[in-house]
């Protein structure tokens, strides 16, 4: 078979198995590919087909209700004229091309038309700062940027002869992209696409660290993202709603890559700022069958009656994705809809690696088991496998869908895929039956009184408290246990930050938590420290707190267990 044949294979096996977990993962295997490119090999073959070519593939609703919308064929044709106009531009195979656009029309005719090309597309967010993208001309070789005409005059202080196009108004000295449709539309590639070439690449958002610069090529992600497909569990002709910001991985795999393999339509709800009535009429109105959204999202929407939408919806599939699921989420909308809230885990160097897929049992709190065409392993801190520790990949049949390098460092690289794994430095623990459950991130992880804590665990158990909004654990030094939890909590609106309050989410978590997972400090804050990926920043938090402790200072909103003698007096809470 050719390599779109071997590939269409993988995908309709996954298709048709998307309700028996167990036999997707034992019969896939990844497809071997010479050569692929997603835009001429499956796109423009979606668009060719009879089934597809009229059916809507892109699907973008305003606050305002405005609306646009694009098929399968449109797109093919619009992509092809566009990437003619952007070669004579002088943007060619190989060239890094840095692209700054929200969620509009020019933002997916733009990916499809960089990828007939060969070019190689570096996603930024609107969110950096010009000093942001200094680092990512230097460390990325940027030769060329699409950007929103708003945005322009971040780049005005960079040197250098970089191409500049601008969506939207004219921009002086910015060739403007509307001359774009002035092109021919026949698109004749340069030559053959490799399966290995390069295709993307991410800044990651780190938490810890600079950004590393994860490269990904025309088949980790395009071809990768089947395991994202299976685990979102999409169909052809079904329409899917992802809540996530372009210049992110995230939006990659689910407002891309993800839906247009399974020959489902892209649903976009833009507004200026999150607006869960809006949503959740949007949803209602345009009969969207499968939502993915943070969950930040889903804390935000089971603040809404969400009762009352029940039999208003299409919905089949609801998903979470960024950070770990908290139960009482999961619990909620079950309630509401009747629908399964599944959580998956994968990061910006890989495709979905483990998931709740559609039709299995959810275990309250497990992100779910290995997705088809992913071996994953448990090590300890001696590298052997085990029941609990950090999450790898096995190399030994290394996925399609994992990234190539990181770009910026041979070491890091080497680091990340040494002994014949893949290292995710997040760690979990996993039960008899395969689920594997969410810990920490290896550096979130913390001892105190020689236990180890996971922040998610504690954090779980608070955001449960009706004044809760969000809750950031870390250790926070204590001379007699080394260290002790900590919350830093935001509260619900309405809430106010009071002795009261500290008390009351003490006593609560006294009956939830183990006593030596006890929170024996809270803090109440307007916010969280983020990183522009919208992900906490607990080593914020934790540097935060060694600071403090040396200079012997309490916060102004700071609260302590032994603040309140009568909880001691109440009994010990749950034991351990």
């Amino acid at each position: 078979m050719n390599a779109p044949a071997t590939f269409r294979t993988a995908r309709e096996l996954l298709l048709s198995l998307r309700d028996d977990q167990s036999a997707a993962a034992r019969e896939f295997r990844w497809p071997k590919l010479e050569r692929f490119n997603f835009a001429l090999d499956h796109f423009d073959a979606l668009a060719a087909d009879a089934r597809f070519a009229n059916a809507v593939a892109l699907h973008i609703v305003g606050e305002d209700g405005s609306e646009v919308r694009r098929s399968f064929a449109e797109l093919s044709k619009r992509s092809a004229q566009l990437a003619n106009h952007l070669r004579g531009l002088g943007v060619k195979r190989g060239d890094r091309v840095l692209l700054m656009l929200g969620n509009e029309l020019a933002l997916w005719e733009t990916m499809l038309a960089m990828i007939k090309l060969g070019a190689v597309v570096i996603p930024a967010t609107s969110l950096l700062s010009t000093e942001d993208l200094r680092d990512r001309f230097e460390r990325g070789g940027v030769r060329h940027v699409l950007a929103g005409s708003a945005l322009a005059s971040k780049f005005a202080p960079l040197e250098g002869g970089f191409t500049r196009i601008a969506v939207g108004s004219s921009v002086e000295g910015w060739t403007n992209f509307d001359d774009s449709h002035r092109a021919p539309v026949a698109f004749e590639p340069d030559g053959p696409t490799l399966a290995t070439d390069p295709l993307l690449l991410y800044f990651t958002s780190g938490t810890t660290s600079k950004p590393k610069l994860v490269l990904h090529s025309h088949q980790s992600y395009p071809v990768g993202h089947l395991s994202t497909m299976y685990w979102l569990g999409l169909r052809p002709g079904d329409v899917h709603l992802n809540i996530s910001s372009p210049g992110w991985a995230k939006h990659a795999w689910s407002c891309f890559f993800a839906p247009w393999l399974a020959g489902a339509c892209i649903f976009i709800y833009n507004s200026a700022r999150f607006d869960a009535p809006g949503l959740l009429a949007a949803l209602a109105a345009h009969r969207v069958t499968s939502l993915c959204a943070p969950p930040t999202v889903w804390r935000m929407l089971i603040q809404e009656d969400l009762g009352a939408w029940r039999g208003k919806l299409a919905l089949r599939e609801v998903v979470g994705a960024g950070e770990p699921l908290n139960p009482e989420i999961i619990d909620r909308v079950q309630g509401a809809w009747g629908l399964t809230l599944r959580d998956g885990y994968g990061q910006t160097e890989t495709t979905a690696q483990i998931g709740n897929a559609p039709g299995q049992r959810v275990k309250p709190g497990s992100m779910g088991r290995a997705l088809p065409g992913f071996r994953i392993e448990l090590l300890d801190a001696e590298g052997r496998p085990a029941d609990d520790g950090e999450v790898c990949i096995d190399l030994r049949e290394r996925p399609t869908g994992l990234m190539s390098a990181y770009e910026d460092s041979a070491e890091r690289t080497a680091e990340a895929m040494r002994e014949g794994y893949y290292h995710t430095g997040d760690v979990a623990a996993r039960d008899a039956d395969g689920y594997i459950t969410f810990v920490g991130r290896a550096d979130d992880v913390f001892k105190a009184s020689d236990y180890r804590v996971s922040p998610f665990e504690l954090e779980s158990a608070l955001i449960e408290h009706p004044s809760v909004a969000e809750v950031a654990v870390v250790p926070s030094p204590d001379p007699l246990r080394l260290a002790v939890p900590k919350a830093f909590i935001t509260l619900a609106p309405g809430m106010k930050a009071s002795k009261e309050a500290a008390e009351a989410i003490f006593a609560f978590a006294r009956g939830r938590l183990a006593r030596y997972l006890r929170v024996r400090r809270i803090e109440f804050v307007d916010e969280l420290p983020k990183t522009i990926s919208g992900k906490i920043r607990r080593v914020q938090l934790r540097a935060q707190e060694v600071e403090r402790h040396a200079a012997a200072q309490r916060g102004a909103l700071e609260f302590l267990e032994d603040d309140f003698p009568a909880l001691k007096a109440a009994g010990p809470g749950k034991s351990k």
